[in-house]
């Protein structure tokens, strides 16, 4: 088997890494375990360093903005349109600034499921999260560096631990607020789902100026988690999010993203399906115009026989807007039976978007079906000749073409009524930049 991706370790990327862990202060009062997992997180960032241009998994995005001793400006937009999921009967949690807000925030008593505060978990002496805490992150570091996944381990105080025994009577809405121009905020979400359970977790709002966001995911046997995401309109905001799940026999994970506007987007999803039968449905649509930079890196590990992985993600760009995807499925041996399937696909609005795809298998079993596909191209002028001829007004027809486009990524979200949600948004974005 291929060797990990290990980068050079520079003084530079070494110095940087200090800088970032001495920017923010260690959480105080913790149990020994959480103490013990920040600590091994503090010396995997120092051992790599933190990202840099030159690094294999970076060179199509910079990460300074990510790096820099405290992020830029990014004034909040008006909310013209209300919370994404403000007709959906939910549990909802809000973060202002990355900032827990009880008093904005439901009871989160919810029958079969257990939510309590980062902060509380952490403190605790014997906790479900000891297990989790940090695990899935170390893991997810064995084939790629994800500097900035160590620092959110070594250094986030913000967050909830969810835990689920049955099947969830209400979806949970984590509420991100952006209010402070200059916010910068750290969140991390452990979500763990015992057999058999079912949840659905919801996730919307720009969150703060920059944000580094991490969710670790563990799912036993038979459980489900439907994740479906929103990252915000604000124009300048910069973020990092990362999601590490491993996945037991039969478990199901589904993750939807979307993403409109904003400077700096990286998302990095790294998936283990260890247990027999197992399936992962990653998807995300993002819509950006102007300096926007929307980067999807994804690492799928089939580890068991019989599993199911499928990667479809759809970038529409404008106006010198870029978008970068980077997807990865390994295949370990005895992973037989192996169903994979990736596909990025970059709709270009104007001669001046940028799309860059590197999609990758690397494959160490004989009786698989994998693929991959990546195109990039502008809109079909034939169909929008057809549009036109039937008196559908120029934009309208091109907008069609657009929400058809990007469609097979938003019906990967298995709960109808979120999708519709989902797309009338994304036709809104586009009306309003029409006019």
């Amino acid at each position: 088997m291929l060797a990990p991706i290990r980068t050079r370790k520079t003084p530079q990327k070494l110095e940087a890494a200090e800088a970032l862990l001495a920017a923010r202060p260690a959480p105080e009062g913790e149990a020994r375990w959480a103490r013990e997992a920040r600590a091994a997180a503090e010396a995997r960032l120092r051992e790599m360093g933190a990202p840099a241009r030159r690094d294999e998994y970076w060179k199509y995005t910079d990460p300074a903005p990510l790096l820099q001793p405290a992020p830029d400006a990014a004034p909040a937009m008006a909310d013209d349109e209300g919370p994404l999921w403000a007709g959906t009967d939910a549990l909802r949690l809000v973060f202002v600034d990355g900032v827990f807000r009880p008093d904005l925030s439901d009871d989160p008593r919810m029958e079969g499921v257990e939510i309590a505060p980062l902060s509380e978990a952490l403190a605790a002496d014997i906790h479900w999260a000891a297990d989790l805490f940090g695990r899935l992150e170390a893991e997810g570091q064995s084939q790629v560096e994800r500097p900035l996944a160590a620092l959110n381990t070594a250094r986030a105080a913000q967050g909830f631990a969810i835990r689920a025994t049955g099947k969830a009577a209400r979806p949970i809405d984590l509420r991100y607020v952006h209010e402070d121009p200059r916010a910068d905020a750290m969140v991390r979400n452990l979500v763990r789902l015992e057999p058999g359970a079912e949840l659905t977790l919801l996730e919307e709002g720009a969150v703060a100026a920059r944000a580094n966001m991490c969710l670790e995911v563990s799912l036993a046997e038979g459980a489900r988690l439907h994740h479906v995401r929103a990252q915000g309109r604000d124009h300048e905001r910069v973020g990092a999010a990362h999601i590490f799940a491993l996945l037991d026999a039969e478990a199901s994970f589904k993750s939807f993203t979307l993403t409109a506007n904003g400077r700096l987007t990286r998302n990095e999803t790294v998936v283990r399906l260890a247990g027999d039968g197992a399936s992962a449905h990653l998807a995300g649509a993002c819509v950006g115009d102007g300096a926007f930079l929307h980067d999807d890196t994804v690492f799928i590990t089939h580890d068991a026989v019989g599993c199911e992985s499928r990667q479809v993600f759809k970038k529409v760009l404008r106006e010198g807007a870029r978008g970068v995807f980077q997807g990865k499925i390994l295949v370990r041996p005895g992973a037989q039976k192996t169903d994979g399937y990736q596909l990025s696909q970059g709709l270009l609005l104007t001669e001046n978007a940028e799309f860059d795809s590197k999609p990758e298998l690397e494959i160490y079993a004989d009786d698989v079906a994998c693929s991959h596909g990546s195109t990039v191209g502008a809109v079909d002028e034939t169909a929008l000749f057809y549009l036109r001829s039937r008196g559908v007004p120029a934009d309208a027809a091109r907008n069609m073409l657009v929400l058809a486009f990007l469609d097979e990524a938003v019906a990967e979200i298995e709960d109808e009524a979120l999708a519709d949600v989902v797309r009338a948004r994304v036709a809104a974005w586009l009306e309003r930049r029409s006019r």
